[in-house]
């Protein structure tokens, strides 16, 4: 019988885990898809740049088809989306075009955040914005908040809240935004409006959020310094960007499904080749070492910018910690599938300070702690985060991943070490940003051809 079974035929795909009863281990090497911010990054600064942009490695995930859908539609032209090689041929900032249409971002937050910088800064042009029900339902007024100080005219539901919105693109002026949270989504949308407005433009936050905005932006000549001290980031505007070859790392929040699967299923050794290893990206990788996961990192170089490893996981005991503060903002996709590892790890873990998880694709904090209690594990739902005892085997049994595609995957992982089969529902959200997932899981697990 095989361990993973996947039935595509119902109209929501439903993923069947069985685990053979003398466990499961899994060996070998796997290269993941690349960095799902950084390939939304390229598209964008590529379609706004003077000339010819080449990206390789980008992701083929759903939220970076938006994304180039998006840019398309405002006027730059981007070959067919493939890992290999794509070209997107830019049109130059304050050249983008007043779309026909509605612009759709999918189950993207990313695109309809970022996006929103550029086009408040696009004088005379009128553009509609909208998502899927998932997307229309998350917050967008932490980004518009800060434009409408630069002089954005932005209207939506809920008082300017959520989507669908409509914009009026107007000549902005800088400001200096302190930000209330550390949010790498807040951040680019500011200095991405920035890039057209004449004067400094700054943004200081609380915590240092992921920094793949300033490092793409840096190579595509914007004049940009950032100051890890005071944790900000001032861009000279208005800037010309250029063209550029873009090489995308493999993504480490793909990466980490695979880490924890590895760490918690005995006799594990797993080789996961180039990953991106930004340090405002590796709070997992602190968080797993903290709970005394055996990650090491080979082959460490950079490419394009970005630091890469390889990284290798093998099983053993791991132990329950506190994850909080200022490491949060550097490990926030993840956290559902360290929820996992803490369900296998001995003692408590205490998940605190991540109330930004009830905004995401779902409540992550409430379906984490309901599904996996639907699998035996002991979780406690608090207002900012989770509290999971381990050490209890966890049973197979009936769960959902309410399209969360980061949810899908950290429960058929938990299903690897359960007793019994595990159902998941909705097993198609996890091609949002990960296509392959559940055909590399099948050729780990020995269930492929």
């Amino acid at each position: 019988m095989p361990v993973i079974s996947l039935d595509a035929a119902l109209p929501s795909q439903q993923l069947s885990v069985t685990p053979p009863r003398d466990g499961l281990a899994l060996r070998g090497r796997i290269q993941i898809p690349g960095d799902k911010s950084i390939s939304h990054r390229a598209l964008m600064l590529g379609a706004v740049a003077e000339g010819e942009t080449v990206i390789q490695g980008l992701l083929l995930g759903e939220d970076p088809r938006s994304t180039a859908r998006c840019f398309q539609a405002l006027g730059a032209e981007i070959s067919e989306l493939n890992a290999e090689k794509v070209i997107v041929k830019g049109i130059g900032l304050g050249n983008l075009q007043e779309p026909g249409d509605i612009l759709d971002a999918g189950n993207s937050g990313t695109t309809l955040r970022l996006m929103l910088g550029l086009l408040a800064a696009q004088p005379g042009c009128f553009f509609s914005l909208t998502g899927d029900q998932s997307l229309r339902s998350r917050p967008m007024s932490r980004v518009i908040a800060p434009l409408e100080k630069m002089g954005a005219q932005i209207w939506g539901r809920r008082q300017n809240s959520l989507a669908p919105l409509a914009v009026q693109g107007q000549v902005l002026k800088p400001i200096h935004y302190i930000s209330p949270i550390a949010s790498a989504q807040v951040k680019s949308c500011v200095l991405l409006a920035g890039l057209n407005i004449p004067g400094e433009t700054q943004v200081t936050e609380p915590a240092l959020s992921r920094d793949h905005s300033e490092r793409m932006l840096k190579a595509f000549g914007a004049d940009l310094t950032v100051d890890p001290e005071t944790r900000s980031v001032c861009l000279r505007g208005p800037a010309r960007l250029r063209g550029q070859a873009v090489t995308v790392p493999g993504d480490i929040s793909s990466a980490a499904f695979w880490l924890v699967a590895a760490a918690i299923l005995p006799g594990s050794d797993l080789l996961i080749e180039n990953v991106g290893v930004n340090p405002t990206r590796t709070g997992v990788l602190e968080a797993l070492a903290a709970m005394g996961a055996d990650i090491t990192q080979e082959n460490q170089r950079e490419v394009a910018g970005e630091p890469v490893a390889d990284l290798r996981v093998k099983a053993g005991p791991l132990n329950g910690v506190t994850l909080g503060g200022d490491l949060i903002p550097r490990l926030i996709d993840e956290i559902p599938i360290l929820a996992v590892a803490a369900a296998y790890a001995q003692g408590t873990t205490r998940i605190e300070d991540a109330a930004e998880l009830r905004v995401k694709e779902s409540d992550r904090l409430a379906v984490m702690a309901r599904e996996l209690s639907a699998l035996g594990a002991q979780v406690t739902e608090l207002p900012d985060g989770l509290d999971i005892t381990g050490g209890t085997p966890l049973r197979g049994g009936a769960v959902d991943s309410y399209t969360d595609h980061r949810i899908a995957m950290s429960l058929a992982i938990a299903a690897l070490g359960a007793q019994g089969q595990t159902v998941l529902s909705q097993a198609e959200a996890a091609s949002i940003s990960y296509p392959d997932f559940f055909a590399t899981l099948a050729r780990l697990c020995g269930d492929e051809g």
